[in-house]
């Protein structure tokens, strides 16, 4: 059975996400001395971008098509989800509260260190699941939309490939195996897509993808007040993330207006 153009659309978006944790491994050992005031100001303009478009064109959206208190419910539904998954990752092994980048300073070859880098992977993984489905689920409501989450997703996945590939660089001496590992770890999204395609296929209708607009508008939520505005903030330029964060919701703002 042939799947319908916007199908694949979605399916392409999600994994073009997800596979940006692979840019993010490149930076680290491609470019000797990375600017991490773009990175701040980049993760910036992803928040600004993910909240504005969730509470001026998601939730609305919903709450039009099935009314305010099923909108509210399917939004606080999302949030639930997404920080369940980061309650059950221990903090030490959670990419998203890790303290500062990896320095540059070579580290001896270390089993720990590799599994260190390993259970980075895995956490990672886990928490890009659910931003499969949300790529995925915007994008078949609105391709549009769905190409612009795809992109805030996307930059935001690239400081999680640098936390991958990093220590298992320093523990193996492998370029490969460190691209390998963060590349794989980016997988977990369009996979999220496949699953949550598979489980919602009997259900599709208008009212599911309407309801899952606002699902997705709390999982963006969550991911810029939880990870993208503390990990921003972490590399010490505060008002250029401002910045970001402003232009983000400009931009957005723009686009929603003209397209």
């Amino acid at each position: 059975m042939e799947l319908p153009q916007h199908i694949i659309f979605a399916f392409l978006l999600t994994l073009l996400a997800g596979l940006s944790t692979g840019i993010g491994s490149l930076i680290a050992y491609f470019i000797r001395k990375p600017r991490m005031i773009y990175l701040s100001f980049s993760l910036g303009f992803s928040a600004g971008v993910m909240i504005y478009v969730s509470f001026v064109e998601l939730l609305p959206q919903t709450i039009v098509q099935l009314g305010r208190i099923t909108g509210i419910v399917v939004f606080f539904l999302g949030i639930l989800l997404i920080a369940f998954i980061d309650m059950v990752i221990p903090e030490e092994r959670n990419p998203h509260h890790y303290k500062e980048m990896p320095n540059e300073q070579p580290l001896k070859i270390d089993r720990t260190l590799l599994r260190t880098g390993l259970f980075t992977a895995l956490a990672i993984a886990i928490h890009n699941f659910p931003e499969g489905l949300t790529t995925f689920g915007t994008a078949l409501s609105d391709e549009r939309l769905g190409l612009i989450i795809a992109l805030a997703i996307a930059i935001h996945n690239i400081p999680e490939g640098i936390s991958v590939s990093v220590p298992i660089f320093y523990a193996t001496g492998s370029r490969k195996k460190a691209f390998q590992y963060s590349f794989l770890a980016g997988l977990a999204e369009p996979i999220g897509a496949v699953i949550g395609f598979l489980i919602l296929l009997p259900f599709l209708s208008s009212a599911l993808l309407s309801s899952l607009l606002a699902f997705v508008a709390g999982i963006m939520v969550y991911i810029s007040i939880d990870e993208l505005l503390p990990m921003a903030h972490r590399y010490g330029y505060s008002h250029t993330v401002i910045l970001g964060f402003i232009l983000g919701m400009a931009v957005m703002a723009m686009s929603l207006f003209l397209l």
